[in-house]
C-alpha cells in the first residue's frame, strides 16, 4: 500500500505490517524527477502491477525492496545476514 503526502514524502505499508513514511525530496527537481511537479504526478503514486515498483509512470519507479529496507533502518548486507524475507507491498 503506498499514498503520497506533502513535500516529497510518502507512506508504505508492506505485508508484514512494517509501515512509515519516507521522505523523498532528496530526489525532487532532479532529472526524470522533475516530474513530479508537472500536473501534480507526485500525488498520484502506485504499485506497478507489473514490477511492483513504486511508480510515478512507466519512467519514474523506485525499488520497493530498497524503500523496505530504509523503513526498517536496515542495510542490503544486514537484510542478507538475518532470515528475513522481503514483504511484498
Amino acid at each position: 500500500m503506498v499514498k503520497s503526502l506533502d513535500n516529497y514524502k510518502i507512506w508504505l505499508k508492506y505485508s508484514d505490517d512494517v509501515e512509515g513514511e519516507l521522505d523523498l525530496s532528496h530526489l525532487a527537481h532532479k532529472g526524470v524527477f522533475n516530474d513530479w511537479d508537472e500536473n501534480d504526478l507526485f500525488s498520484k503514486v502506485y504499485i506497478s502491477n507489473e514490477t511492483n515498483a513504486i511508480a510515478w509512470n512507466k519512467i519514474i519507479e523506485l525499488c520497493p525492496n530498497s524503500l523496505y529496507l530504509e523503513l526498517r533502518n536496515m542495510t542490503f548486507r544486514e537484510w542478507e545476514q538475518t532470515e528475513l524475507e522481503y514483504a511484498t507491498n
